[in-house]
Parts: C-alpha cells; structure tokens; sequence
C-alpha cells in the first residue's frame, strides 16, 4: 500500500491555529464505517451517541511545559531545548537548537540560572542528552520556566496554556496532547456517566514521532516509533466486562486506540500492563480491542490518518475528509473532531 494512498487537499487556512473558546463548541462529524454515511453536529452532541453500558476510553497522559529557552554559558547564544525523554534521574533525552553550538560539555542556563543543564552526550538529528540542575522539584522548576511544545503546524502563540491539556491529564510525560481528548468538558464527562455510559483512563506518553512524516513510498516499510504506555488492572477489569456485556469499547484519540489494541492482540484480551509499543495500524488491520473511535481530522500521508483508514475503509475516510474541506471543518489539534460508529 503506498503513501499517496492517503494523500488529500487540505486548504492551509483550515490548520486551525488557537482552540475554540469553548471546548464542546467544536464540530462533530459523525462517520458510520459499515454504510459510509455521514452527519454533522456538535461535539457537545457526543451524548446522544453513546449508549448506557458503553466505555468510553481517554488518555490521561500529562504534556510536560517541555520546551525552554536558554543561553549558552560563556558565549550568551539562545538556545532552545525540547525535552523529549527522561533517561535517568535528571538526565534527558533532548532536542537542542541550534545543535552545533551544543557540544558534549556545553552549559545552557535557564531562567537566570534556576535551572541548568550540561550535555554529556549526542544523538542524531540535534538530539542531545542533557542533564540537569536545579533547587527544589524539577517539574515545579519547569511548570515556571518551560512553554507547551506546540505541534509545527501550530504558529499562533497559545495565551492559556491549559487549553493544551485535556480538563482529565493527570499523568505527567506527553510532547504533545492526546488532541481528541480536548473537546471533552467536566460538565460533558458528568452528563456521560449519569448516561450509564462507563469511563476508564489509560496512560500513553505521546512522543514526537507522531508528527514524523512517512519517509518511504510502501507504507509497510515505515519505522514506527514507540511510546510507553499503562493501563490500571481496573481499567483492564472494566473493560472485559463491558466487553462481556455486549457493550461497546469507545477510545478517545489514536493513543488510546493503539494501547487497548496493542494489549488485545498480545493477550486476546484487556489485562494490566506497562511497557512501550510501537504498534503500526494501516487497512488490513483486524481490531480486536475497540469498537468506535472519537479522533480529530489528521495530516495527508500521516500514521494516524492510515489508523482511522483501518477502522473505517480508506476511502469513507477520505470521503470524509472531503467532506470536512468543503464543509470548512477544522483541522488538527485545535481542530474539530470526527466520531466513528
């Protein structure tokens, strides 16, 4: 199957670059994968599509205020460093701009000096493993001096950082949202399980792989990132009951998505787990975990548009997608949202 498969026209104007004012005020798009058919709310309409003994699954995965701006010691160049993973301790996998001015021995100062960092080690493409000092609690250090990553598609400064966190993160660790998740309000959530309609949280940490491009032509030689991810022994109990009960398994996002199935295809089931997965979902791919997806609309020739191509048919998706643009739809992380049922 080749990359071009998944390639659409996506006017730029489109990208949408600051959240809406209200997080349920997004659209909503409404997909049946069996007929191919189409309808258009309200995300806030969410309700009326879930169903009493239906789980819904979100990913409660934290975004670390990951990116800092500092100043090479000595010479006073601006340096920017993207936290990426932590290695050990307070040593960091990192991505540092402009790399070659950051050379093993290197120290870069944050915030007039509340924070420093030294490299000790090189990666590829300006990867650098930095380590860190710094008084006190390092994610209270950073909540003070760091900046959300924003996607590169996103230009506009985001004012309220908070809008690029879903209202139920918890765990600390994401490079970036689990986008699908933002539409959701408390007040939403609540409406939901006074439905009936059960919800489990899992974790997955997302990396920024998820924004790397296909490089090849045939998609099955593409290098899949891996991401770790958890899931609690009562979120995997949950969901074989429902499962059991002949209710529906609903994820919240492609993260979700590829940890319930990446559990199901090794275990036949849901159990507790912990680990990294690096599972690539493109059509042809069997679902043994889930049964519907609520996802945002995603780049041409991307993973997760081949994901959601593999739920729903390649080209009800791209019929979709078409849809979306002369509908005027938003797009990616700030944009509107898509139910597949």
């Amino acid at each position: 199957m080749n990359v071009e498969d998944f390639d659409f026209h996506l006017p730029e104007e489109l990208i949408a670059q600051t959240p809406l004012e209200h997080r349920s005020e997004s659209r909503l798009m409404v997909l049946d994968k069996e007929r191919g058919s189409i309808e258009h709310y309200r995300f806030k309409n969410i309700v009326e599509f879930l169903n009493e003994g239906d789980c819904l699954v979100l990913n409660d995965t934290r975004v670390l205020p990951a990116r800092l701006f500092g100043q090479k010691q000595g010479t006073g160049a601006n340096i920017e460093v993207l936290l990426l993973k932590q290695e050990d301790g307070d040593q960091w996998e990192t991505l540092v701009k402009p790399a070659k001015r950051v050379r093993v021995g290197t120290e870069i100062v944050f915030g007039d000096g509340k924070l420093k960092a030294t490299c000790i080690g090189l990666k590829d493409h300006g990867g650098r493993i930095l380590e860190f000092q710094y008084e006190g609690i390092f994610y209270e250090v950073l909540d003070e001096l760091g900046e959300m990553p924003l996607p590169p598609y996103i230009r506009e400064r985001l004012d309220e950082q908070d809008r690029y966190q879903t209202v139920f993160a918890r765990e600390r660790g994401s490079a970036a949202a689990p986008t699908a998740g933002l539409h959701f309000t408390e007040e939403l959530l609540e409406e939901l399980k006074h439905k009936g309609v059960h919800i489990a949280f899992i974790t997955l940490h997302v990396g920024l792989g998820t924004f790397r491009p296909v490089s090849v032509d045939n998609i099955e030689e593409h290098d899949m990132h891996a991401e770790f991810y958890q899931v609690s022994e009562g979120t995997a109990r949950l969901l074989n009951e429902v499962k059991g009960n002949g209710g529906r398994i609903i994820t919240v996002g492609t993260t979700s998505t590829r940890t319930l199935e990446t559990i199901a295809s090794k275990h036949g089931e849901f159990v507790e787990e912990n680990g990294w997965t690096n599972i690539f979902i493109y059509p042809g791919y069997e679902f043994k975990g889930i049964d519907g997806l609520i996802t945002n609309f995603h780049l041409p020739k991307s993973t997760l548009i081949m994901l959601v191509s593999a739920l729903a048919g390649r080209e009800n998706v791209l019929h979709a997608y078409e849809t979306a643009v002369n509908e005027q739809y938003r797009f990616f992380s700030f944009g509107d949202a898509m139910f597949i049922k």
